[in-house]
């Protein structure tokens, strides 16, 4: 190894039982981030410092404003550029000795398996469960570690799945912790109820450290294990996670996976009619509008801006027929995605009713 890199890494090869060997490793490696969000902010500058020699990164989103007290690679400046782009262009600067490839594009089981090939192993930082059992899947189709992590609120969880064990058998995968997702009415984001900014940062440094000793050979990786950190007691908890002998319903082969409805499997509306907030304020100028605010009872924000009447989703389908004197029916929430889910819901009791979800929800009031 040259006198130059070896000046770059020598804190971490004198490490015992760490060394030259595992430092070539990493340089080897080529490892793959999903999401360029908090998780992705916190994991992708220690790799990159680390030395790790092929990073990709997939994100098509584009910074905002509401990302910036957790997501600290970005700026004010760089608002309404895309993620992953940047990211690229300052982990290059950060380690000149790495290359970085950004996907700018959703991952999805049309493209996964063309992405997932290309690496050796996968970290997964996405934020919603259409994304965690896309790349989960791909990940065991392709024989591919990968190193989960989530956030939520004042929590976190970070472990390993997919890791090959003597006789060709593989570790604990994504499906065995959650076989199914939950119930429309019972899964929240950080949309809805917030994150504490500095946990993507403690999680997905335990997300890069379980890369890293994945990739050397060092240390026990959270094979079959979840890690939870509950920030406010600064605690920690661990748990076993065991193979899911019922699982029954799962994508085996490319072409399986391929042709797998994930919309469907996670509950997710495929498409329904949605309105702009120009558009939302013009109704209520000119309309007859009913807005229905879906979240649960002391979400934030508080809604000063104009009149709604609150139903959480979970009780929308029992509410009664209070909508027919109304043109127009709004239902909102705070991304966008409970209040698409209302509109289908309230299509399902009644099919001639006017309803819309407002696009990108309070997100894009505030």
């Amino acid at each position: 190894m040259p006198n130059l890199l070896y000046n770059r890494y020598q804190k971490q090869i004198k490490l015992d039982g760490f060394g030259i060997e595992a430092q070539e490793k990493l340089s080897n490696a080529k490892l793959l981030v999903i999401g360029a969000g908090g998780l992705g902010c916190a994991s992708l500058p220690y790799l990159a410092a680390a030395g790790v020699g092929h990073l990709g990164i997939v994100d098509f989103d584009k910074v905002e404003l509401s990302n910036l007290h957790r997501q600290v690679l970005y700026t004010h400046e760089d608002i309404s550029q895309y993620k992953a782009e940047l990211v690229a262009q300052k982990l290059v600067k950060q380690n000149i000795e790495i290359t970085v490839k950004p996907y700018i594009l959703k991952i999805d089981n049309s493209n996964a398996l063309d992405i997932i090939s290309g690496y050796d192993l996968v970290i997964d930082g996405s934020d919603n469960f259409y994304t965690r059992y896309i790349v989960n899947d791909a990940c065991v189709i392709l024989k591919k570690p990968l190193v989960y992590g989530s956030v939520m609120k004042y929590e976190g969880q970070v472990g390993v799945f997919n890791i090959a064990e003597s006789g060709n058998i593989y570790t604990t995968n994504y499906r065995d912790l959650f076989p199914k997702p939950p119930f429309e009415s019972e899964f929240y984001s950080c949309d809805d109820l917030g994150v504490l900014g500095v946990l993507p940062g403690v999680i997905g440094a335990m997300q890069a450290t379980e890369a890293i000793k994945i990739i050397t050979h060092i240390g026990m990786p959270l094979c079959n294990k979840i890690l939870t950190y509950q920030a406010l007691h600064n605690s920690f908890f661990e748990f076993v996670v065991n193979k899911n002998k019922a699982l029954v319903e799962f994508p085996h082969s490319k072409e399986q996976f391929i042709n797998y409805d994930y919309h469907e499997f996670c509950g997710e509306v495929a498409e329904v009619n949605e309105i702009t907030l120009k558009e939302l304020y013009h109704s209520i100028e000119n309309n007859n509008t009913l807005i229905i605010d879906v979240r649960e009872a002391d979400e934030l924000p508080i809604i000063t801006d104009f009149a709604a009447i609150h139903i959480p989703l979970s009780q929308l389908s029992e509410s009664e027929n209070i909508f027919s004197s109304y043109q127009k029916i709004v239902l909102i929430c705070n991304s966008g995605t409970r209040s698409k889910k209302g509109v289908s819901i309230l299509h399902n009791r009644f099919p001639k009713l006017n309803i819309y979800s407002l696009k990108n929800g309070l997100n894009s009031l505030y």
